[in-house]
Parts: C-alpha cells; structure tokens; sequence
C-alpha cells in the first residue's frame, strides 16, 4: 500500500521507524539525508531526530543551509568570480570550515553550538542565537546535493537550461561550482558515517515541488515575500546541473535509497539497500 507523503505532513510512522533501524544497526553518528528540493529531507530528519530522541538517542539537526554564506561574502564572489554567485545553495555559497568545525566537535565531545541561517534576513544568525547542545549521540545532516561528486569537465561545455545558456555563456559560474564540488566538499563528505538519498522520478518534478513550498510558505507568512512561478522556474535552474548530477549518481552511492513518486510517496514499504553496513567512522 503506498504511504501517503507530503513535506507538511510527513512520512508514515513505518518509514521513520525504517530508518530509524537502520541507523541504529550501523552505529553512525553522522546520518545525512540527501535529496533535491521540496523532496521532504528536513520534514524526514525532524521525524528521525524525534523518533531517535523517543529511542534514547539525543540527537541534533543541521542543514547545509544553515552554512551558507552570507550575503556580503556572495556579493564579493558575484563581483570578483560571477554575478550568479550571489545566489546562495549552489557549491561554493557554503562556510565549509564552519561546517567541518561543527561536526568534528559534535562527534568528539557531543557538544556544539549549532549555527543557523535567517534565510529572510539573507545572513547567518548572530552566534548567542545558535541553540546549544550537548550529550549529542546522533547527528542528522541534510542537504539537497550531499554526497554528490562533481562533472566531469567535458560534461560543463554545453549548457542545460536558459540561466546557464543566457547567464553562464562562457561556463565560468558551472566551471567554478564544479571546481569547488570537486575539492572542498569531499572532506564534508567523509565526515558522514551512513547516507540516505531521497530519489525522486525525475529532475523535472523539482519545479512543481518547490512551487508548492513556495505557496505553503506564503500561505504560513503572508507577509513574506513570495515568488511568481515563473521566478520559481528560474530559481530552480541554479541546482539543476548538480541536482541531476545526485540523480546519476547518488543512487549508488548512497548506503540506502527511498525511492518517492511524483506526489512524494515511496514507491517501496521502506529505504532499500544499496551498500552493505561497515562500522562508523572514527
């Protein structure tokens, strides 16, 4: 029976429970949930850090987003590299060292300040703001491209989309981000013990979610500002070349995939298996 799914009203008590078993069998102390936008990854690890918490595990949760840069360092990238650096959540738009710091003292110690971003705001919150944490056993990490290695170089010649084509013509911005995909994240990468890869249908559902999140948010804050579908449209096209990059390649990367169809609902009782469990890293 499929299981109904939807970012504002969660996965299924089953799947949470299946995920859940898996991270307690592998011992991880990092656990990152990766998938493209308006896949449900924040929903699903504020279900798992709850669930895991009920277990006995305290558990802390950090999104990539919460690394970004802020906007006065993407100002200076968008004029000393490229206009569309300002644009935040591609690779490249992250306080990686930040991000190193934070995880490396939540698997040492169990105790860290979790840093926050003000999305509204467009900069990171002041540091008396973060939320401290300590006696830490789990750590949830999700991310929209997480675990995702870079192009190949050829594979930047041509472009994908009209941002790319009309903003991106000569492939500095796409050649930039893959750059920094290929060297700094890894070592993000390996400070993760076990990954889940929500697996959409396709790259072209991508739009629709995040138009639904847009409304669901406008819909929370009316006074937010909101954008018009054919902002959405262009907004989505910045993640496109990495997002189809995690499609091609996360599924075997991955240690477990949850396959979900067009209106979020897996499409299999529980996360599948790809990578046998090996112990958590040290």
């Amino acid at each position: 029976m499929a299981t109904p799914l939807h970012p504002r009203s969660g996965f299924s008590d089953d799947v949470v429970a299946a995920v859940l078993a898996d991270v307690v069998a592998s011992g991880a102390r990092v656990f990152a949930i990766s998938g493209v936008q308006g896949s449900g990854k924040s929903t699903l690890a504020a279900q798992l850090a709850q669930a895991a918490d009920a277990h006995g595990l305290r558990t802390a949760v950090l999104s990539i987003d919460d690394v970004y840069l802020d906007r006065d360092m993407r100002q200076a990238l968008a004029r000393d590299v490229h206009p569309l650096l300002a644009t935040r959540g591609p690779p490249g738009t992250h306080d990686l060292p930040l991000a190193f710091a934070t995880l490396d003292a939540l698997r040492d110690s169990g105790a860290a300040h979790l840093p926050r971003f003000d999305k509204l705001g467009d900069q990171r919150r002041p540091r008396r703001e973060w939320p401290r944490v300590s006696g830490i056993d789990l750590v949830v990490l999700e991310g929209w491209f997480i675990g995702t290695p870079a192009e190949d170089e050829t594979a930047l010649r041509a472009p994908i989309n009209a941002l790319e084509r009309d903003e991106d013509r000569d492939a500095t911005w796409r050649r930039w981000c893959n750059a920094a995909l290929a060297r700094d994240y890894p070592a993000l990468w390996a400070r993760i013990d076990r990954l889940l890869f929500l697996q959409p249908p396709g790259f072209d559902i991508v739009p629709e979610w995040r138009w639904q999140a847009e409304r669901a948010l406008h819909a929370d804050t009316p006074s937010a500002t909101a954008m018009d579908r054919a902002g959405i449209d262009r907004f989505v096209q910045h993640y496109e070349r990495v997002s189809r990059q995690a499609l091609r390649t996360l599924p075997a990367i991955a240690d477990t995939v949850l396959a979900l169809d067009a209106a979020r609902r897996p499409t299999t009782p529980a996360p599948v298996a790809t990578r046998p469990r090996t112990s958590p890293a040290g």
